[in-house]
């Protein structure tokens, strides 16, 4: 008989049950067992399967980030499964349909985080097709990662003037048509951040040429966002606690002359914080951790900081990740169900974008689940993404496996609400997810990429 491995959660808590109703256990267990995770990742994939395919460039390429992401996770804990190779067979087939869909759009009436999104996705196919051996597929998403969307990103939304304030440079969120600049917010400029940090650290590892110009902009963008860190009058990492901080949906100052005041692009509006950002921007930092001596040596060579330390430097990567690592503990897990809940701001539950930052939840589990980013964090957040994982499939449409918007109750949302309001000044009382407007087919994906990023999270913790 194959040996089971089991996963004992103890402590106070309480789930929602399919039925959807609580119920509680003091200082009990919760077992999810290694045949459950397999069993549900199947059944997840395959209606991922059933409705991936939708018209929706940005949530295209981030929902497949994620089915990606929950494929490594897959192949890695059962390589020698035949299921788990057909479901790898069926994603090739996928990832050949999905860059005919990539070429069929004019880069220039797209948002330049769109390509941030798709340019990560398309590390991911590049590693996914050669553990395969399909190195021509593998090649095309190379330089789609790089050549289109790294270059696109580069050129019509990187900020080259010295003259922004307080904090020069950036990256806009505008479109390459440039009917609008948009907005230096946060996630536009942390994909291209991690972007770049991931194409150099994919180079570095392959010992490729002309790489220099990604580990250029990584370090832009790192003093970009050290620069807003060290202003702490503008509170754009602010604190929720002693120990920790979660960085907000963009950096604000309102002083005559501040390149940052815009408010729309999309509507903005305090407290806004998303829980998306809080894991992209942990996965770049120990990105920029993992090259420190070759940041170091680079800086040297070209004479652009003679003061830079290492051990300094690693200090402050290392620091932040812990501080950022705590405030995921402290503000984005309830302290009730032991769940990872959106942070409570209108401005992305809302009937303007919530359709966008709705799967902000699945991209905070793709990163802090990955081992590497896990040994630095400094907070463990293992039990808390298998309760999310379980309240994700207990809630699931049990006639099609289609997971949900909203995975918890609205009496444990209320008190999480009030858990956050008590940690961050402000809170709203959203308690539903505004998707009216959203199409069916690209809420199911979305939904569905948030249960896989989960389930991809919860396998590697086994």
């Amino acid at each position: 008989m194959e040996r089971r491995k089991f996963i004992e959660l103890t402590g106070t808590f309480s789930l929602l049950t399919s039925a959807g109703f609580t119920y509680s256990c003091n200082n009990s267990s919760e077992i999810i067992t290694e045949e459950q995770l397999k069993a549900w990742a199947k059944a997840a994939f395959y209606r991922f399967k059933e409705i991936w395919n939708f018209n929706d460039f940005w949530k295209r390429g981030n929902t497949f980030d994620a089915c990606l992401t929950f494929m490594d996770a897959v192949i890695s804990r059962w390589p020698d499964n035949p299921e788990v190779k057909e479901m790898q067979q069926k994603v090739k087939e996928m990832l050949e349909e999905n860059l005919v869909f990539f070429n069929k759009f004019d880069p220039g009436d797209l948002w330049a985080d769109d390509f941030g999104w798709w340019g990560l996705m398309a590390l991911n196919a590049r590693k996914h097709l050669l553990k395969m051996g399909e190195t021509e597929l593998a090649e095309k998403y190379f330089e789609l990662s790089t050549d289109l969307c790294w270059e696109y990103k580069k050129k019509t939304a990187y900020d080259h003037t010295p003259d922004a304030l307080p904090v020069p440079h950036g990256c806009r969120n505008g479109d390459a048509n440039g009917i609008s600049k948009g907005v230096k917010n946060t996630v536009t400029n942390v994909l291209l951040f991690l972007l770049s940090s991931r194409i150099y650290r994919t180079t570095l590892a392959e010992n490729m040429s002309d790489n220099e110009k990604y580990l250029d902009m990584s370090y832009r963008q790192w003093l970009w966002f050290e620069k807003w860190f060290d202003l702490k009058e503008y509170q754009y990492l602010k604190k929720v606690s002693a120990s920790g901080v979660l960085v907000q949906e963009r950096p604000m100052a309102f002083f005559e002359g501040s390149a940052y005041q815009e408010k729309i692009h999309p509507p903005w509006a305090e407290p806004w914080v998303w829980a998306g950002d809080q894991g992209m921007l942990i996965g770049a930092l120990t990105d920029m951790l993992a090259v420190k001596d070759e940041l170091a040596v680079w800086l040297k060579t070209k004479k652009l900081d003679t003061t830079f330390n290492v051990k300094s430097f690693e200090k402050k990567l290392r620091s932040l990740i812990n501080q950022i690592g705590a405030g995921i503990k402290n503000a984005l897990i309830s302290n009730v169900d032991n769940i990872i809940h959106e942070a409570p701001c209108l401005s992305s539950f809302g009937p303007v974008h919530g359709n966008d930052y709705l799967a902000g939840r699945g991209i905070l589990m793709r990163y802090i689940g990955s081992s590497e980013e896990k040994k630095l964090l400094g907070v463990d957040l293992t039990k808390n993404i298998l309760f999310t994982t379980k309240a994700i499939w207990e809630t699931r449409d049990k006639s099609n496996n289609q997971f949900q918007p909203k995975f918890t109750t609205l009496e444990n949302d209320k008190l999480y609400i009030k858990q956050f309001r008590e940690l961050w000044g402000l809170a709203d009382e959203v308690y539903e997810w505004n998707l009216k407007k959203m199409k069916i087919k690209n809420k199911q994906g979305v939904c569905q990429s948030i249960g896989l990023d989960a389930l991809g999270a919860a396998i590697k913790q086994i």
